[in-house]
């Protein structure tokens, strides 16, 4: 039995075990901010992060700003995307009385993890992780330490607040399966300090772009939560479709029709095939109408939240979430100090 698989028959005993129990778990999640928060991300991960706040599972959200150049040769507006993040977070319902939202950059001691976690781990293990493969073959560089050690980086990310349960993609299992293997050998090493943190396999829909690939704000093919309507019926308007007039649902074929549907679909709580036979006939531009009128109806409230919020809101939630986590980290990295001996 694989990874996924394994892990994927687990889910019904955690899930009944975190309803049940919500205060035995602490979640770590996050992204990186390279730009803004689009329908991908409300729909694969915010709701995801809502749903477990509101059971009462204690929550970190960490906007990984270091993890920005891993791929790439400039933070860009690192700020200006940490600070939009959270005022979509906040209007998706992410309370900072009960979630902490910090930023990597500022948690010294997490970042000191790193040391005796690297240590832990073989240049080999690092070389055959396949996320590092990936990245490595998009960013078309050479490989630099940074995206190398890209996993014990997250591992320090989850561990430094004891966290152990993680919500994550089919794609992400290898960084928890690093995680855990960095833990138990710090505890067979040195002492138990660290939880073994579990994958609790997300079953959001991953949303394709508008052009039919993996939505993502490098492919210009987002929708970015913050737009406003004008913009998103802009951003739609110049979705690439074909010149066959009858739409169907043919992701493999027809991937600009079928990412449209898709985005429609998905918003309006139905399936690609039943939005296609209701337009039959009516081409493109009935779908595009379709698409932008259910994507700014949906995200209205939320728009209208985030726009009663200001840049000074968000920099006070990060300040607050960074002093916190600076406390758990220097707490954390006491406690790995002492025990490997180096208290003086």
């Amino acid at each position: 039995m694989d990874s996924f698989t394994a892990t994927t028959a687990r889910m019904p005993a955690l899930r009944m075990s975190i309803e049940e129990h919500p205060e035995r778990y602490r979640v770590l999640t996050g992204e990186r901010p390279t730009g803004r928060l689009h329908l991908g991300h409300y729909f694969g991960t915010i709701r995801e992060r809502v749903r477990l706040q509101a059971a009462g599972v204690e929550t970190f959200v960490i906007l990984a700003d270091y993890q920005v150049i891993t791929d790439r040769e400039s933070a860009g507006n690192v700020r200006e995307n940490v600070y939009g993040a959270v005022l979509d977070y906040l209007a998706a319902g992410l309370d900072p009385r009960s979630t902490t939202i910090f930023t990597h950059s500022a948690v010294p001691a997490l970042n000191q993890l790193l040391l005796p976690f690297l240590s832990l781990v073989t240049e080999t293990e690092l070389h055959r992780n396949p996320t590092v493969k990936a990245e490595l073959a998009a960013s078309r560089r050479a490989l630099s330490g940074l995206l190398l050690t890209y996993p014990v980086h997250q591992a320090a990310d989850i561990l430094f607040c004891k966290g152990n349960l993680v919500p994550v993609g089919k794609d992400n299992l290898p960084h928890i399966e690093v995680a855990r293997t960095i833990a138990r050998r710090f505890n067979e090493r040195y002492g138990t300090v660290f939880p073994e943190p579990a994958a609790l396999i997300t079953d959001a829909p991953e949303l394709p772009g508008l052009d039919g690939r993996k939505m993502s704000k490098s492919y210009g093919n987002a929708i970015a939560l913050g737009m406003t309507d004008d913009e998103t019926a802009a951003v739609i308007a110049g979705a690439r479709t074909d010149s066959t007039r009858t739409v169907t649902y043919d992701p493999e074929n027809r991937p600009g029709v079928s990412g449209l549907l898709a985005t429609a679909a998905i918003v309006l709580g139905r399936t690609p095939e039943d939005i296609a036979a209701e337009i039959g006939d009516a081409g493109s531009g009935a779908l595009k109408k379709l698409t932008t009128d259910a994507v700014n109806d949906h995200l209205r409230e939320h728009r209208a939240r985030r726009a009663a919020l200001t840049t000074a809101d968000a920099a006070a939630v990060v300040r607050e979430g960074n002093a916190r986590a600076r406390s758990i980290a220097d707490a954390t990295l006491d406690e790995v100090r002492a025990a490997m001996g180096m208290i003086y």
